[in-house]
Formats: C-alpha cells, sequence, structure tokens
C-alpha cells in the first residue's frame, strides 16, 4: 500500500521543478532502503580482506573488485560492476589499500607510489555513506554533500541518477579491463540524447538519437526505480520517455542503464533473489549499427544475430582474431610516379555499405563505369563510392563501414596484384621487340616536335600580357586584368602574411566567392618556383587543404585564386574571446589540421614540409571544418624577408629547435609546430603573453607544469571539457614540441593519438633522452 501510494507521488509531482522533483522522486526510491552505512575517517580496505564495504541490503559493495587484469575500486552490484574510480588508470597491487583518511580524503595507497584520490571532493570530509540505491556519498562538517559516485558516471546510470546536459557515459573497452572504451553516451546542451564512436564530433558519425533536438537545453536522462527512462526538463516535465513504464517497482528488482562494450545501450533489470540480470530495453538489435566495432578497412555484417567483420577486396587483418585492429594491405601500394609507368590495379566493387564520409572529390552525372574509371586515373584515389551518378573519392583507410541492406550504393576498392612485373622481366620475342624499339624511335621523334611547337604556341601565351600557361596541372589560368575585376581593383583585403595580401573576390560566371593571393617579394628565381610550387598545390586533393582553384602569371605578377572560407583564420577564433570553440569544436580542429599535414608529409605526390604552420595560415569554412593555406609557397620567399618571417623559415614562436642549430630540417620541424599550435587551441591564447604572470606568459612551460602538478582544469579556466579529451590533446601537444626530432611521434601517430586508437605514454620532461614513441 505504501508503495502504490508513493507512486501516485511521483506522477503529482512531476510539475514541480526539478530541484524539487529529484528530492520526491529519491524519496520514492529508498522508501524501503533509507537506511545507509556511515564510514568513519580512518577506515580502511584491502583487496586480501575486507575488500569492500556493503551497502544495509548487502545488494551493493562499494571497494576493490578483481577482473582477469588486476584489482579496481568501484562499485558492484552482485557480480556486476556499475562503477568505477580512476578508469583510465592502470589496476592496482593487491597490496594496495583504500583508506579514508583522518583529514577526510578518500585514497589510494599503493607501495612506492603516491596516493591517488578516490574521489576528488571540494573540501574536507569527514562521513562517508553508502545506501542502497548504490550511491557513494562525503558529507562535510555542515553535513552537505560535497562528492558522490552518482554525480561522475562512468558507463552505468542507477535507478535514481540522472544524466545532466553535458555529461556523457563511455563504454568500457572490455568486460575485464573497464578503461574508457570507444563509444559514447552524450546528454547534449541542445536536449538530444545521442550516442557516438568516442571520438567524433557532435553531430558527425552518431548512430542512435533521442530525436529531441531542440526540445530544452535543460534536457536531463533519469532512470526511474520502475525501470522508466525517460528525458525531463528543469520544471520536472517528461519530455520523451525512452522506455514504456512498467508499473509499480516490485520487491527485489533493481533497474540499470548501461553502454555496453559493444556501443549497445541496454536496460537492464537485475533480480537480488536469482541474482541475475535480464535486458529489458535496447537502443539497437542489430549490432553493427554503432560505428567502430570493426575498425579501419572493414565492414561490419549480421551473421545469426551476430557481428561479423570483413576486410575490404585486396586486404587482410593486422591482427587475426581482433577486429579493432582493422585490415592492411595484402599488396603493395604504387606510388603516383609508378602508377604512371606500371601496369597492376583492378577496381573491385563491395556492395550495399555505409561508411564514415572522407569523400575529397564529387562528380556527379557519371555511369558506374566513368565513376570506377575516374578513380583508377587519379593517383590519390584508392576507393569511390558510386550511387545514381554521383561518385565520391575517397583515401584510406575507410571506417566505420557496416553492410546496410537499404543502401543502394557501390563501393569500389583499388586492389593491386600482389607483386607488379617491372617493363625489364617480362620475356619479349624478338620481332615484337624490334617492332616496338622503331615505334619508340617514331615517337620520340614526333614527341621533339611536338613539343618545339607547344613551347611556341604557350611561351609567351600572348605579347601584350606575357600570360604563361603552367603545364601538366588542372587549373583555370587569369590574366591580371580578369583579377582586378573580379577583386573590384582589389578593393576588399581579408588578410595579409608573408606571402602576400589576400582580397576577397566574385567570379562574374557563378557568382562563386574567391580569395584571390596577390603575392609579394617573390625570390630573385621566383619564376620557376612559383610554377614549380603550383605544380605541386595544384595536384594536391584534401578536404583539409585550402583548395586552390587557379593562377596567374602575367609580366611581373603572380597570384593565387583560392576558395573563400567565411570562418576566417584560426587565429581569429582562439582570440577573440566571443568566437572561442568548445571542447568537442577544438578536438575536431585539431584532427582536421593533422589530417592535412598528414597528407602533405606522406600521402601526396611530393612530400610537402609547409614549414610555417601557425593559427594564422589555418583557415576555418563555413561548417568549421580547419583547412591549412599556404603550403608549399614557402620556397617563394626572398632570403632576406623579416617581416612575419626570420631568415630561418617559419614564424617566431613556432620554429622547430633544429633551424636555430642548422641541423637538416624534416617533416617533424611541422610537428614541432603543430603542437605549439595545439597548444593554443587548448588554451585559446596566444603561445608568448607577455601580459600574463611569469609562470603563464610561456605557454609551454606552464601547460608542462600544469600537467605534471595534475591541474588540466587551469588551462580551460571555467570551460566544460571533457577530461579525458583534455588530457589527450595535451599530452599530444607536449609529445610534438620535444626538442629532440626523432623523438616527436610523425603526424600518422599524432592523428591516431587524437583520435583515441592509439596509447599515449606520459611525455617526459623537455630535458629527457628516451626513446621516441
Amino acid at each position: 500500500m505504501a508503495d502504490s501510494t508513493l507512486h501516485c507521488m511521483r506522477f503529482t509531482s512531476i510539475v514541480a521543478p526539478l530541484p524539487i522533483l529529484l528530492p520526491f522522486a529519491f524519496i520514492f526510491i529508498t522508501a524501503t532502503s533509507l537506511r545507509q552505512t556511515n564510514i568513519s575517517l580512518g577506515a580502511s580496505l584491502t583487496p586480501s580482506s575486507n575488500n569492500s564495504w556493503l551497502s544495509p541490503s548487502g545488494l551493493f559493495k562499494f571497494g576493490f573488485y578483481r577482473t582477469d587484469r588486476g584489482y579496481w575500486v568501484g562499485v558492484t552490484l552482485g557480480g556486476t560492476v556499475v562503477w568505477t574510480a580512476n578508469r583510465n588508470n592502470p589496476p592496482v597491487p593487491s597490496s594496495s589499500t583504500l583508506l579514508f583518511t583522518n583529514d577526510g580524503r578518500l585514497v589510494l595507497q599503493s607501495t612506492g607510489a603516491q596516493d591517488t584520490l578516490v574521489a576528488n571532493a571540494s573540501e574536507k570530509a569527514v562521513l562517508a555513506s553508502f545506501s542502497d540505491t548504490g550511491n557513494f556519498v562525503l558529507y562535510n562538517s555542515r553535513g552537505d554533500k560535497i562528492w558522490q559516485s552518482f554525480h561522475s558516471p562512468t558507463d552505468t546510470l542507477l535507478a535514481g541518477q540522472i544524466l545532466s546536459p553535458g555529461q556523457q557515459l563511455l563504454s568500457s573497452i572490455s568486460d575485464s579491463d573497464p578503461s574508457t572504451g570507444i563509444f559514447r553516451l552524450d546528454m547534449q546542451t541542445n536536449g538530444n540524447l545521442v550516442q557516438y564512436p568516442v571520438d567524433s564530433p557532435v553531430g558527425e558519425n552518431y548512430y542512435w538519437s533521442s530525436e529531441t533536438f531542440g526540445l530544452s537545453n535543460t534536457a536531463t536522462l533519469y532512470l526511474d526505480n520502475d525501470g522508466s527512462l525517460y528525458l525531463l526538463n528543469i520544471t520536472g516535465e517528461i519530455l520523451k520517455n525512452i522506455t514504456p513504464s512498467r508499473g509499480p517497482p516490485k520487491e527485489g528488482i533493481l533497474y540499470l542503464m548501461r553502454l555496453d562494450v559493444d556501443g549497445i545501450l541496454r536496460l537492464y533489470s537485475y533480480n537480488a533473489t536469482g541474482k541475475n540480470l535480464s535486458v529489458k530495453w535496447y537502443s539497437s538489435n542489430n549490432k553493427c549499427s554503432p560505428g567502430g566495432v570493426c575498425g579501419f578497412n572493414m565492414f561490419c555484417m549480421m551473421i545469426d544475430q551476430n557481428a561479423e567483420c570483413e576486410c575490404l577486396p585486396g586486404f587482410v587483418p593486422v591482427n587475426k582474431g581482433d577486429w579493432r585492429s582493422g585490415c592492411k594491405r595484402k599488396f603493395t601500394a604504387q606510388t603516383c610516379e609508378e602508377t604512371k609507368l606500371l601496369p597492376g590495379y583492378n577496381i573491385e566493387p563491395v556492395n550495399n555499405t555505409v561508411w564514415e564520409n572522407t569523400t575529397y572529390d564529387s562528380l556527379t552525372s557519371l555511369t558506374e563505369k566513368e565513376c570506377q574509371e575516374a578513380c583508377l586515373r587519379d593517383c590519390n584515389c584508392e576507393a569511390v563510392i558510386y550511387e545514381d551518378g554521383n561518385c565520391e573519392k575517397r583515401r584510406l583507410p575507410l571506417r566505420y563501414g557496416r553492410r546496410d541492406p537499404d543502401e543502394s550504393n557501390t563501393l569500389y576498392i583499388k586492389v593491386g596484384e600482389t607483386r607488379l612485373k617491372r617493363p625489364f622481366e617480362r620475356v619479349i620475342p624478338i620481332s615484337i621487340a624490334s617492332s616496338v624499339a622503331f615505334a619508340l624511335v617514331t615517337l620520340a621523334v614526333s614527341g621533339f616536335i611536338v613539343s618545339k611547337y607547344r613551347a611556341r604556341v604557350h611561351v609567351p601565351f600572348s605579347k601584350e600580357g606575357n600570360t604563361r600557361i603552367i603545364e601538366n596541372v588542372s587549373l583555370k589560368l587569369y590574366t591580371y586584368e580578369e583579377l582586378k575585376k573580379v577583386t573590384k581593383d582589389f578593393a576588399e583585403q581579408i588578410g595579409k602574411g608573408a606571402f602576400g595580401t589576400v582580397y576577397k573576390g566574385t567570379l562574374s560566371n557563378d557568382l562563386e566567392v574567391v580569395a584571390v593571393k596577390k603575392l609579394e617579394k617573390i625570390a630573385s628565381d621566383g619564376d620557376t618556383e612559383f610554377q614549380t610550387e603550383v605544380k605541386i598545390i595544384g595536384r594536391t586533393h584534401h578536404r583539409n587543404l585550402v583548395k586552390l582553384l587557379g593562377y596567374c602569371v602575367d609580366g611581373h605578377h603572380r597570384l593565387l585564386v583560392y576558395e573563400y572560407m567565411s570562418n576566417g583564420s584560426l587565429a581569429d577564433l582562439l582570440f577573440a574571446p566571443e568566437r572561442r570553440p568548445r571542447g568537442d569544436e577544438k578536438m575536431g580542429i585539431a584532427r582536421n589540421i593533422a589530417r592535412g599535414l598528414l597528407y602533405l608529409h606522406e600521402e601526396c605526390e611530393t612530400q610537402i614540409i609547409h614549414c610555417d604552420i601557425k593559427p594564422q595560415n589555418i583557415l576555418i569554412d563555413e561548417h568549421k571544418h580547419a583547412k591549412i593555406s599556404d603550403f608549399g609557397l614557402s620556397k617563394l620567399l626572398k632570403p632576406d624577408q623579416t617581416n612575419t618571417m626570420t631568415r630561418i623559415r617559419g614564424t617566431r614562436g613556432y620554429v622547430a629547435p633544429e633551424w636555430h642549430k642548422k641541423l637538416p630540417v624534416t617533416v617533424k620541424a611541422d610537428v614541432y609546430s603543430f603542437g605549439i599550435m595545439l597548444l593554443e587551441i587548448i588554451c585559446c591564447r596566444r603561445s608568448v603573453d607577455w601580459k600574463l604572470p611569469d609562470e603563464e606568459a610561456v605557454l609551454e612551460e606552464w601547460v608542462h607544469n600544469c600537467f605534471r602538478a595534475g591541474e588540466l582544469e587551469k588551462l580551460v579556466d571555467d570551460e566544460l571539457m571533457d577530461r579525458r579529451q583534455l588530457e589527450r590533446m595535451v599530452k599530444v601537444g607536449l609529445w610534438c614540441i620535444l626538442e629532440e626530432p626523432s623523438l616527436r611521434p610523425s603526424m600518422k601517430k599524432v592523428l591516431l593519438m587524437l583520435e583515441g586508437t592509439m596509447d599515449i605514454p606520459i611525455p617526459p620532461c623537455p630535458s629527457s633522452i628516451i626513446s621516441a614513441i
């Protein structure tokens, strides 16, 4: 009778404001379990004996639990782990002690190691309690709750627990490792409850949603004692029932919701009598729906209600039995130079699949055959997706792949021969060889005559303008007068840097807005250099590089025409308080830049060292995606130019130490500049600012000191930023700015670390000498 009365109380109180509603809900939940176990100062636990504190009913335990990997501290229900402290730290040895110290701290002590805080309370605690809800609470001398496990969820919600706006659940790596896995559930501040792969930016690659976008910016996820899961706003109004109501609570039945290792969100009931869990609801019955179930270059298929991963044609698993390690080529990929000389690429289909959108070039109105041929002709293209005349070119690796019968597209993947035969390895009959030799001589003579004729035609293009065409590059050639008209006589300046001044322009044919860079201070041999660099830039195609549309070589004028980036430079975002990016946007920008640099360093036809990576050379499009500009242009500068550049190529504050030491400069110089800029992205401030206190003026020193002291929150002020994401970015930045180039990671490793697919060791002190990662 009492239970049913309280059940009515919950619904009659539902219109109360949320701060009033939740205490009522708590009263309801604990009506039969208001008891709590109190823990006094000085109490302790060890893994070997007296390893946990029990809730009054004995159903919940707080203390040490064991997996195949070792001991952890957390909360368990029966044999089910529902919360873990410091989940990303290594397991602790059996000699450890969990101690509620006399000075009011809850710490983990291990031989030879510093104390580790289990509860990061805001002030000194005098008492702890553990109730039959599974919530562990610390109190101050006034009786206020100063910390509780319910406010720091890991992968599970218990009855009575909420997921507030901006909070998230993160899956575990495995059943034996509670460390952060590869999936997350976000209670977004726009009212939407969304599941993502763990490192995807908000709005990208999500695979389940409550579809409540925009309903309320105070929407909170709440699990009731009867197993109902719903979204509430601040007034207590139910915005949406995620699961159906299950009626009054049943004696001995408890509910929990968990983001499982496989990325599926499931609601479980726990039977206290039978001590077993049973699934009552799930976000999907398709185990392939979470992006990331399978690694790079694999796609997921449902077979007999189970998820199975399969490599793309021409690929084999990196580690057999480990899907998440992905697949690698079983053939040797050709370089762009080899592609021109050697046969050996076929293209093979994979039907009805979905992948992360990493398209770098889109073609329309093509037949399926034309789409395949377009990829085969493009040495940068490694796969295309074709559907209804649309052809999307992609580079490897491909990720988040799954088979979907509702998709009508076809993925075509380039597959090479296992061993490519060189021309001299082929046996040619003497008669055929003679014919071929004769044909080659004839072709050479013809080619010489044609090239002489082409030289007469194209250099110069016209006597009046002396405009030259740069051969072997598919860019539009403009005259100087045309660009004066496009920019209205260079009326609107939108930027100025080491390479010249940038003006806004509008093409008359389709009203397309462009950016026209008027190069200045070109070196004495600038004409040859300019043509060489434009050839290189014109052949680059990547979504994180600013696209070059055209050029002008007219008399002494040298101009470049780029796509227009509506949100200006990264400097405009970072150093303007009203435009600063949020935590997830910072990570997205960092990964965008890393992908662009990886392409320049390792993936494009000619390796490019940028030499001047800084926020002013990172441009932002209308979707807040970052793109690298001014790559390949540093060679054009006069050697004595000192405006923003030193005699050393690069900008002060971002220049790698090897420049000053006159050592050979490699791509690791760009890695150093990226690291400095990454720290600026994190902190939204310049690398050197003498207006700040001395200990904060030099950014890299301040970040390093905060990292060593475990005070990363100082770097972002009061900004809400995921602690793990912040730590990952800081660690990557500190590795990148090491003085010794060989110790810095490659951009490939940088990207993997930022994406969370590669562990990040603790970075050494700047003066340390250790093995490179």
